[in-house]
């Protein structure tokens, strides 16, 4: 029996609430997971009684820690092709453009900004914390920092994607720097995105698209530009999976929340 690793449950007010339900593995995406969250986006594209949309993580310990460790991508032997499985898992890449609001509660490390990168706008709890672990285990900070730097100041980003996992921004700092729009009680950031998201569901639906897509060509040229760099950089600086892996196993607990 496959078990479901995204819900999707839609409310009376035009909200469906999107969650990602793997707790045991701080809410990281396996192939799996990745095809499941691209599935919902498709299916959210054409369901009319949802207008508006709540993603979110499953437990209290994170919101999403990126790729699993345990997934295995086999790549070309091209440095000018790569195999990303998360460069499909966000709404905008799914061609979906009702609005998104993230609700992080606990850690959203790594692959989670590609998710994070294409919500409209993000509200954490006080126990939230961001950080970028690519360069620390030997690894190029490519697509994350560039969604990154849509959201907040370059040298915020470039603080965060070379301090890896030393250094751990906090929800109050997230939200000094404008990569949270919001910060509210622990346990409480579903419930306000919720709010919101339920404000922009009583909108007319064309206008709100209109304005989501709207502010996401204001930046699209330059993502876009910056995106297609992302594999060669990757190719160029990665160190092999098995010294990454060595890294891996070898980090040691500690780090400071700013």
């Amino acid at each position: 029996m496959t078990v479901a690793t995204v819900t999707m449950e839609p409310r009376d007010d035009g909200v469906a609430v999107v969650t990602l339900d793997r707790p045991e593995r701080h809410n990281a995406v396996d192939l799996a997971t990745a095809a499941e969250l691209a599935s919902v986006w498709r299916r959210l594209r054409g369901d009319e009684s949802v207008r508006a949309v709540v993603l979110t993580g499953a437990g209290e310990r994170a919101f999403c820690t990126g790729i699993d460790r345990s997934v295995s991508v086999p790549q070309p032997p091209s440095p000018y092709a790569m195999d990303d499985p998360l460069r499909d898992i966000g709404p905008k890449a799914n061609d979906l453009w009702k609005p998104v609001v993230a609700a992080v509660g606990g850690m959203a490390c790594g692959g989670a900004f590609y998710l994070l990168g294409e919500a409209e706008f993000i509200v954490a709890d006080e126990t939230a914390t961001f950080f970028d672990p690519h360069t620390s285990y030997g690894m190029v900070s490519a697509y994350e920092a560039v969604y990154m730097a849509q959201r907040m100041p370059a040298g915020e980003v470039a603080r965060m994607a070379l301090m890896g996992t030393a250094e751990r921004i906090s929800a109050r700092r997230a939200f000094e720097t404008g990569l949270v729009s919001e910060v509210v009680p622990p346990g409480e950031a579903v419930a306000a995105a919720v709010r919101a998201a339920a404000v922009v569901a009583s909108y007319p639906t064309e206008a709100v698209q209109g304005t989501v897509r709207a502010l996401w060509a204001a930046k699209e040229a330059a993502l876009t530009q910056a995106l297609a760099r992302a594999p060669q950089l990757i190719a160029l600086g990665n160190r092999p999976p098995d010294a990454q892996a060595a890294l891996f196993a070898a980090r040691t607990p500690g780090f400071r929340v700013r």
